[in-house]
């Protein structure tokens, strides 16, 4: 069973950056990490799960949120089985559980999508002050 687990969240300020970080066990690590589309999504408080940024199958295109799009910076380490989303320029309204993502079939037209995903982690707070 696929494991992931996030980490790196807390409490900033309006303005400040965090780096979140997906740690993906299981057999999503290793050679097979590659093959997966991942993602990170939000939930705010009150609110429906949101789409924030994703790695199409194999890593070779990457997609974002209008949100945050030109803030937010999503990454990986194959080697590592990690994959990592650099938050700059925090605001109040990106307050949310952070969750990361996996999924081997989900297809380009689907990364946006939470329903789309099979494995998912439990979920990291940030809470950013004003």
């Amino acid at each position: 069973q696929v494991q992931l687990a996030e980490s790196g969240g807390g409490l900033v300020q309006a303005g400040d950056s965090r780096r979140l970080s997906c740690a993906a066990s299981g057999p999503a690590s290793g050679p097979s990490f590659r093959s997966y589309a991942m993602a990170w999504f939000r939930q705010p408080p009150g609110m429906e799960r949101e789409f924030v940024a994703a790695f199409s199958r194999g890593g070779g295109h990457t997609y974002y949120a209008d949100s945050v799009k030109g803030r937010f910076t999503i990454s990986k380490d194959n080697a590592k089985n990690m994959m990592f989303l650099q938050m700059n320029s925090l605001k109040p309204e990106d307050t949310a559980v952070y969750y990361c993502a996996f999924g081997q079939g989900v297809i380009t037209s689907s990364l946006r999508y939470p329903n789309a995903y099979p494995n998912w982690g439990q979920g990291t707070q940030v809470t950013v002050s004003s």
